[in-house]
């Protein structure tokens, strides 16, 4: 590979956010292409065997195998850390690749874990079903109520594992706070920030130790590709996480890993746009919505509980909100007379997108589980897009109208 600015830390570590979504982690082969190529490779050949003996003795530098290196692996890995102000990361085959891996590197049997509630219905079940199969207690709290993270602290409490916004609640965490109270006790952070990427949030800016993604949201964009992401300090990468990534093999396609690449060229453009859409979409629908008898949550409007914590956590507040229409029926009578925004369970695509969780994407958690999380039988989430405003708003509206709001 050639030897570009793009590859040298030193020289990409002083760019700024935007430099870096688009000239970081760049490697150049012989041919000097300027678009990052594509390595569909499953293995590698060397020069003679004291050279294979070395790379996988871990003495000397290079591919070995595409579960554990991949230059258009690599290329991700080295944007994606620099975006986060992450010593390294570790790319993954989906969004709950990385939460799972995130997790089990690092849990053992007698270990705790103490998790937001407010959660994707996944990232639920991996705290409340998987986990505990494998003798790792769990408390879930409200993530919201400071005081109730101190609470849940046992002598062997391990992680703490949140995401804020969350999913599809859109609670806030104090995560300067629970960053402080982990690390005095010890205690390892994990945050999904997959609804806001590093374009919006950089947790590990507020103290947290592990940040883990669902690439296939905003970093790609686009709704193409599976991916994931996990960032942390060189050390928890190479001791913690790597064993578990190296034999388990949650390997990120290199075809995938070459999309979001790129996507994150416009992650920063696409990523604030939106946030400015969905800001004035909410602002235009909220009055009609609260006159009907329905609740908005949408952390970019000051009616939303921590707006004030969002804005000093946040560059923009993100491209998704949610609000409560009272029952499953308005609710779906509203998605069933859109015409321009798709009913779509993805987010962070540039096409706007409305989903049902209750039934969709937290439909496996039951009611109880649902009640407590407030993913009520009325609750629609909504992933605004990059289409002109206006028409948003005008099919927003018809929708609405339809179902008699």
């Amino acid at each position: 590979m050639k030897k570009t600015t793009g590859m040298n830390r030193a020289v990409t570590q002083k760019w700024r956010p935007a430099t870096q979504a688009v000239r970081g982690g760049t490697w150049r082969s012989e041919h000097g292409e300027t678009s990052e190529a594509m390595f569909l490779t499953s293995g590698y050949t060397y020069d003679d065997a004291q050279t294979v003996a070395d790379r996988f003795a871990g003495e000397a530098q290079g591919m070995t195998y595409s579960r554990l290196q991949n230059p258009s692996v690599a290329m991700l890995e080295e944007r994606i850390a620099l975006l986060e102000g992450a010593e390294a990361c570790r790319a993954q085959a989906s969004g709950m690749a990385a939460m799972t891996a995130s997790l089990l590197c690092q849990l053992s049997a007698g270990d705790h874990c103490v998790a937001a509630r407010a959660a994707f219905g996944s990232c639920r079940w991996l705290v409340d079903q998987l986990l505990p199969r494998f003798g790792i207690e769990t408390t879930v709290i409200d993530s919201a109520d400071n005081a109730q993270w101190e609470t849940a602290i046992r002598p062997n409490t391990k992680v703490f594992f949140f995401e804020s916004p969350a999913n599809p609640t859109l609670d806030i965490v104090d995560m300067q706070f629970v960053c402080d109270l982990a690390r005095a006790h010890g205690i390892t952070t994990v945050v999904d920030n997959a609804f806001a990427s590093p374009a919006l949030q950089r947790p590990m800016e507020f103290g947290a130790d592990v940040v883990a993604y669902s690439a296939t949201k905003l970093m790609d964009g686009q709704g193409r590709v599976l991916a994931g992401a996990i960032c942390g300090s060189e050390e928890w990468v190479t001791e913690t996480l790597m064993p578990f990534q190296r034999n388990t093999g949650p390997t990120i396609a290199a075809f995938n890993a070459w999309v979001v690449h790129k996507g994150l060229e416009t992650l920063n453009l696409r990523a604030h746009q939106q946030s400015r859409n969905a800001v004035e979409l909410g602002e235009h629908l909220e009055e009609r919505i609260v006159a009907a008898g329905g609740h908005m949550r949408h952390p970019g409007l000051p009616s939303h509980r921590r707006h004030a914590l969002a804005k000093a956590q946040m560059d923009a507040t993100g491209p998704i909100f949610a609000f409560d229409v009272e029952t499953r029926q308005r609710a779906f009578a509203i998605l069933d007379a859109l015409e321009l925004i798709d009913i779509s369970n993805n987010i962070g695509d540039t096409r706007s997108l409305m989903c049902h969780p209750a039934s969709t994407t937290h439909a496996n958690m039951g009611d109880e589980a649902r009640a407590e999380m407030g993913v009520s039988e009325g609750l629609l989430r909504i992933n605004v897009g990059l289409e002109d405003i206006a028409d948003l708003r005008d099919d927003m509206d018809a929708a609405l109208a339809a179902a008699g709001i």
